[in-house]
């Protein structure tokens, strides 16, 4: 509805002769100051310097009756155009949930759009840890949330398989005996790498060995190194699969650096110009454009994380056919890293820098502060899913015994806590997971939208058993509080997608829920003897399916008992 008001008020604006001016249409925080709020008196009059009342009122009386929802315009405060809407306008919003489900929230403003979503990017050899986790919860919920708009997306994951952590990885492998025959492993292939990367650090000897390592990697010049890298990649894929299941990721293609290294390097060698030499590596001087310079080519012919990365834009087009937009999601720590590469890639590949756009979403921290995946100091995505599912599988017991025992339950519940928890703020900004928080029944919190879902499916129940059944033929005269919120649910979805921002999806379902609860407590549902009890249930069916809609885009799960 807000383009529909702009439009109509910008058609007044004209029709009385005022300038065309920059105005606000927006929910106002009180339900009973109509649906929407506009400023646009307020600014005309500032910059006519007459009285904004009286400007409001003859935009009022002149938008009467150009839209048929809206059933009443007024002045408020000191020059504020409220408008409310059609009952309706509400009873049909209301039919739409129920009917369109799956599709309940949903537009096409990108249809069309073919969008490349890149995301999660762990490295084989290493464990995947709590920061891939959270960042695997930013990336699939933007991926989400431009499909809800329309787009055909692609998932990708670029995956780093060579480098010097594999060598150290390797070095520590050679070192803990996993040469030959012997199986092991993700998590022994991360104690291998911390070991590798200590000796790397702490001991000149070990460093030339690792350094050598790296080179056959690249090269595959070594049988037993060979033979030791293919098993250890194999065992951190199959390991990275199983908890791509478990986070309901699917991802359309898989890159790796191996892939892109060969490329990078001719891509670096052909364009001189753009990397010149610089003691023996080749460079891109980021401070002709204001940024820093980075080495693409190491002084040992090899080609960086760099290097790699600029050939990934045309392996992506090659793999996925030509796109729109190609999103990468990393942690905002290697921003600078980014506009660097982004600049670089102006030059090589004009046209695909220009559809190429770089999330740099914050730091979800934990109590215990920055982990290491060099020095073992890791906190793993399996490890903190599980303790986080032991925890919810005793707020569960707190509850229903029988339910607690459930582990699939228990585990979607973790999950959902801390997806919720990563995903609340604004995804660019840093924030800290709070576990007792996150877990709540109440509230701020997955767990509690979740409930919230299970409620209504249970209450839905009981309604069906009462002889009642969701109908919009009888409605109150006035509507309810929760239908004043429900409507929101579309536009929500189209901002949360342009603004490449998750946390409008939870906020909106943490105050949706929060209404129906409070509507549950008012009125009953399960009453066949009152004659708004169907329309009581279509409205909770609606709000139901608007619940499991937005957790849909939160990749979280919407149980019907809990």
């Amino acid at each position: 509805m807000i383009p529909e008001i702009k439009v109509e008020v910008t058609n007044v604006l004209k029709e009385l002769g005022i300038a065309e001016i920059d105005f606000t249409v927006e929910h106002p925080s009180d339900l009973s100051h109509g649906d929407y709020a506009c400023n646009v008196a307020m600014v005309a009059a500032k910059q006519g310097g007459t009285n904004p009342r009286e400007i409001a009122e003859k935009i009022v009386t002149s938008l009467e009756g150009r839209m048929d929802v809206v059933e009443k315009i007024e002045v408020a405060g000191p020059g504020f155009i409220n408008f409310h809407l059609s009952r309706d306008f509400f009873k049909e919003k209301i039919a739409n949930a129920r009917e369109a489900k799956c599709e309940w929230g949903a537009n096409e403003s990108l249809k069309g759009q073919k969008i490349v979503v890149e995301y999660t990017d762990p490295n084989p050899f290493k464990e995947f840890h709590v920061g891939h986790l959270f960042t695997n919860s930013v990336g699939e919920s933007v991926a989400r949330l431009f499909m809800a708009n329309g787009a055909d997306v692609k998932r990708v994951n670029y995956q780093g398989d060579v480098g010097m952590h594999v060598a150290c990885a390797l070095y520590g492998m050679e070192e803990l005996g996993f040469a030959g025959a012997r199986d092991f492993s993700a998590t022994e292939l991360g104690k291998a790498y911390a070991l590798g990367a200590k000796a790397l650090k702490e001991d000149e000897e070990a460093k030339e060995k690792i350094v050598a390592i790296n080179k056959m990697v690249y090269e595959r010049s070594d049988e037993s190194i060979n033979a030791l890298y293919d098993k250890g990649r194999a065992v951190s894929l199959e390991y990275f699969d199983s908890i791509y299941k478990l986070l309901d990721t699917e991802f359309d293609h898989m890159f790796f650096e191996s892939e892109a290294a060969p490329r990078g390097k001719e891509i670096v060698l052909e364009h001189k110009d753009i990397f010149p030499e610089s003691d023996g590596a080749y460079v891109f001087k980021g401070e002709e454009y204001g940024l820093h310079t980075r080495v693409f080519l190491n002084q040992e012919g090899l080609p960086t994380y760099e290097a790699k990365e600029l050939a990934l834009p045309k392996m992506k087009e090659e793999a996925l056919g030509k796109y729109d937009l190609s999103v990468i999601s990393t942690a905002n720590e290697i921003n600078e890293y980014f506009k660097v590469l982004l600049k670089a890639m102006e030059f090589v590949y004009p046209e695909l820098a220009k559809k190429t756009e770089h999330i740099g979403h914050g730091m979800v921290r934990l109590a215990t502060g920055k982990m290491s995946s060099r020095t073992g100091d890791v906190i793993t995505a399996l490890s903190f899913i599980e303790e986080i599912a032991t925890a919810a599988a005793e707020k569960i017991r707190e509850r229903d015994a029988e339910l607690a025992e459930d582990t699939d339950l228990a585990r979607n519940i973790a999950i959902g806590a801390i997806k919720y928890g990563t995903l609340k703020s604004n995804i660019l900004q840093d924030s800290v997971f709070n576990k007792e928080q996150a877990l709540s029944f109440e509230g701020d919190s997955g767990p509690y939208l979740m409930y919230t879902h299970a409620r209504i499916c249970s209450v839905l129940e009981k309604a069906q058993t009462a002889g009642v059944t969701p109908s919009s033929e009888n409605v109150p005269e006035e509507p309810y509080e929760i239908e004043k919120i429900l409507y929101r649910f579309e536009e929500v979805v189209q901002v949360a997608c342009e603004e490449r921002a998750p946390h409008q999806v939870t906020h909106y379902l943490t105050e949706l829920a929060g209404a129906f609860n409070t509507f549950y407590a008012h009125e009953k549902i399960a009453d066949s003897s009152d004659e708004y009890a169907p329309y009581k249930a279509a409205v909770a069916d609606a709000v139901r399916v608007t619940l499991q809609n937005g957790l849909w885009m939160l990749a979280i799960k919407a149980p019907e008992r809990m």
